[in-house]
């Protein structure tokens, strides 16, 4: 402060002071609101560090969670609060039911395995149906002579079987078609043998290696290159034209069994839906758009904008659908892109329910539909991003999983039920969780989640689609999740890892049918080259029996192509799955 003998005694040389004064407090001030929005930037540049941080860290994670191998989204944590049900009566005599019920399976279980093992012991012997060749060894002439008695005699033998494999026996059918004439009247001419329509002009190659050449690609997912090679060691060196030839020829033919299966799902009340990109290779020239047609439209649209800026290629999609009846089907569609056009004009008409993710096109399609269509969501993506929350929300995550753990319990009760029971199930145990979670998420300790934290973000995809996902609680038929859809991704992720891309728009729509035809052989577990076979054979002889053709139809006349070990795995894999579960819900209300 300054000293007061100093201060100025003319009335000028005071304002002069106070001006100064005023100049220094004005800059003192823009300097502190300067350093105050620096503060601010810093601390906005400090959360978003952390946020990204946060991000990476959970990506490693994921990372090495892949490198280590398959992990179950399980989290047991030991500070997890039980769920308090009260005194109330009803509530404890469904517990108890509940933990008898357990115990009933698991004992189920535990006989069911003590019985098979006991009826199907290990069976080392080659199978009955291979075809046997016998010979005998030889025996050196020395040792066929006593020194002391002479020649010896045969008794009898003893005999071993050794499995030997052949390579693929490739052979040259020749049909001779005889020709008849009158001898004496040249004017009849000529008459021959109906000649059967083949997959190529003069019936040059069999159903058979067109049968081989699908299944190779779409179930063993060999490129046409690795086949080639495979036809090679055989003996007979195709070009790889040659083989796109026959397998595009085939697919025509298969093409009203393909559609019939579309009819098949479109006629269900639920159907599941994913998809997932696949690589399509930009051709010479664009496609027209065809005049009233929505798909050509973008196809030429999505093309032209690629070629426009120097593209070689398009990520185009693969669709999934399916029926979840008892002979249903998995039918795959294919778009040149992610535009709800696709799903809409595989729905078009359509009326039920389609479960799917959060994907907005399906949104904009149950819109369009004047209600025809209820979307319903798949809770795996809720409780999968619960589950990536985890670490960073140590007491608000495990409530969350607990709820969700407890609901896949009441669905692995009513699996196998009709969906009127699954429903009552879903009423009695389901419909109060989703009550406790929608309670949750208006609570205080919900609101005090920061929206852009992984656990916020999994509240906003809950309110986001809370509507589609209360839809299994009204309805029996509709799925908890869309794992089992999901899955069938593999077929198009498994392949694209070796056949790399699609070459064209055509070859897409190819693809769509023979992945159609091959997944849902292995849906029921056939002998997916049996069954192509001979519903090639069926196909081109002029047979329109599509419901004999089905592929659980089709299993039920020949029982002989059933992949009987794969029910097996399917059944133990299930079976051991509810025993968990069941172990695990009797160990709780021990504690309980």
């Amino acid at each position: 402060m300054q000293d007061a003998t100093l201060l100025p005694e003319d009335l000028g040389a005071c304002h002069a002071l106070i001006a100064e004064f005023s100049a220094r407090m004005t800059a003192r001030d823009a300097l502190l609101v300067e350093q105050s929005a620096a503060v601010v930037d810093l601390q906005a540049a400090r959360e978003k560090l952390a946020q990204e941080n946060e991000e990476l860290t959970l990506t490693i994670q994921k990372l090495l969670a892949r490198l280590a191998g398959h992990r179950p989204e399980r989290f047991d944590d030991p500070r997890q609060l039980k769920l308090d049900f009260g005194a109330d009566p009803g509530v404890q005599d469904g517990l108890a039911d509940a933990a008898t019920e357990a115990e009933t399976i698991l004992q189920e279980f535990t006989v069911r395995r003590r019985v098979g093992k006991q009826k199907k012991p290990r069976n080392e012997q080659l199978p009955a149906h291979l075809r046997r060749e016998e010979v005998v060894a030889e025996m050196p002439e020395a040792d066929q002579q006593c020194p002391a008695h002479g020649p010896r005699q045969v008794v009898g033998y003893e005999v071993t079987e050794t499995l030997v494999f052949k390579r693929p026996e490739l052979w040259v059918l020749r049909t001779k078609y005889p020709k008849f004439v009158c001898p004496d009247n040249p004017d009849c001419g000529v008459v021959e043998p109906a000649r059967p329509e083949g997959l190529v002009e003069g019936n040059r190659y069999d159903t058979s290696v067109a049968a081989e050449i699908i299944v190779g690609k779409y179930a063993y997912h060999l490129p046409i290159y690795r086949e080639q090679d495979w036809f090679a060691s055989s003996g007979w060196m195709p070009q790889r034209s040659t083989l796109l030839n026959i397998m595009a020829s085939a697919a025509d033919v298969l093409k009203p069994l393909y559609e019939h299966y579309v009819e098949l799902v479109r006629s269900g009340p639920v159907i599941p839906a994913d998809e997932t990109e696949v690589m399509l290779l930009l051709p010479r020239e664009v496609p027209a758009a065809i005049e009233g047609d929505a798909r050509s439209r973008r196809v030429h649209e999505v093309l032209s904008r690629a070629r426009a800026t120097d593209k070689t290629h398009v990520k185009a999609r693969m669709w999934v659908y399916r029926n979840l009846e008892a002979d249903g089907a998995n039918v795959f569609d294919f778009t040149v892109s992610r535009h709800r056009d696709g799903p809409a004009d595989f729905l078009k008409g359509y009326t039920g329910t389609l479960l799917g993710d959060c994907y907005s096109g399906f949104e904009a399609i149950q819109l369009a539909s004047d209600n025809r269509i209820v979307r319903a969501a798949c809770h795996a993506h809720v409780r999968r991003k619960i589950f990536e929350a985890r670490l960073y929300h140590p007491v608000e995550a495990p409530q969350l999983l607990a709820w969700y753990r407890q609901l896949y319990d009441a669905e692995d009760q009513g699996r196998g039920k009709s969906p009127e029971e699954v429903l009552a199930l879903r009423q009695q145990h389901s419909v109060p969780l989703m009550d406790n979670l929608r309670d949750w998420l208006n609570s205080p300790a919900a609101k005090r989640v920061l929206p852009k934290s992984k656990l916020g973000e999994a509240m906003i995809y809950i309110r986001n689609q809370w509507d589609a996902l209360c839809v299994f609680l009204n309805d029996g038929r509709v799925p908890f999740d869309n794992n089992e859809t999901e899955q069938l991704m593999k077929h198009v992720a498994t392949g694209r890892k070796n056949w790399l891309f699609i070459g064209s728009v055509d070859a897409g729509h190819r693809a769509a049918i023979l992945l159609t035809i091959v997944s849902t052989a292995h849906r029921y577990n056939l002998d997916v080259w049996l069954y192509v076979k001979d519903i090639l054979d069926r196909l081109q002889a002029g047979d329109r029996d599509f419901e004999a053709m089905r592929a659980q139809h089709w299993a039920l006349a020949h029982p002989e192509a059933i992949r009987t070990y794969r029910q097996e795995e399917a059944r133990y894999r299930a079976d051991t799955k509810q025993v968990r579960r069941e172990r695990r819900r009797m160990a709780s209300q021990k504690r309980s």
